[in-house]
């Protein structure tokens, strides 16, 4: 399930956050933690990006949430990027920046990005985009998506910092392991984790971005101790494959 240029990258791993509990749907507090809701000029609002066309040129304001690791393309640093404002999330793909100015997109910061608007197999993002640091802070609280898991409307809260809750761990395909290294099991520790979870008689894929939250995390720690029938709690990123493909950064069993 990686795109090419993920498999062949070699990856510094310099990802991991502290994911927040201030934030989206609060009144204002006294840290500044809430994300501004007026757009500088020439810059999209979330209902404006939605509605654009694929491949064409956008322009938002949006606030750093988590980042894969940094890594050199053809001699051109990137980074993929999870983001998110007071309406909704735009997911950075590979976008250039130095390894100083990655260490600068801590979770929190407020970014101008222009780009452009693409699909991947279902996953809206924007690409060949440039940023600049503005003055901001606001840390997402995480949106509680279980009910909806099952509803077309899911789409709508694509990237967004979510929430699913009460699932239940069910095996993979081979009828017994609670998770698999790759998509198809054919993996090992470092890469991908693939597993299954149920809720309300149905069943979902969920993934552990390694890029995002590597081995040595307590995320994937957790994940490679799940057994089947555990219940969990979990929260993540709406990523998009072919259907909701969620990277889930934290796992509580019950």
């Amino acid at each position: 399930m990686k795109r090419t240029a993920k498999i062949v990258m070699s990856v510094v791993l310099m990802a991991a956050m502290a994911l927040g509990s201030i934030g989206c749907k609060k009144s204002p507090e006294a840290d500044g933690n809430t994300p501004d809701t007026k757009k500088g000029e020439g810059v999209m609002t979330y209902a404006e990006y939605s509605a654009a066309a694929l491949d064409t040129e956008v322009t938002v304001e949006t606030y750093i949430q988590a980042k894969q690791g940094w890594w050199e393309n053809e001699g051109v640093g990137v980074a993929t990027f999870y983001t998110q404002d007071a309406d909704g999330a735009y997911f950075l793909y590979n976008m250039p920046c130095t390894a100083e100015e990655y260490d600068k997109l801590a979770q929190g910061t407020k970014i101008k990005v222009t780009g452009y608007k693409s699909e991947w197999s279902g996953e809206v993002e924007i690409i060949d985009a440039t940023f600049e640091i503005e003055e901001g802070q606001y840390v997402a609280t995480p949106l509680d998506v279980t009910d909806k898991l099952a509803s077309s409307d899911l789409i709508n809260y694509q990237n967004m910092y979510v929430s699913f809750t009460g699932l239940t761990i069910e095996a993979m395909d081979d009828g017994s392991s609670a998770f698999f290294y790759s998509w198809d099991g054919s993996g090992s520790q470092g890469d991908d984790l693939y597993f299954k979870a149920s809720v309300n008689g149905q069943t979902y894929t969920f993934t552990v971005e390694s890029y995002l939250t590597g081995s040595d995390t307590a995320v994937y720690k957790a994940v490679e101790a799940l057994k089947v029938g555990d219940t969990v709690d979990m929260t993540g990123f709406l990523y998009w494959y072919e259907g909701a493909n969620p990277h889930i950064t934290n796992v509580i069993v019950k």
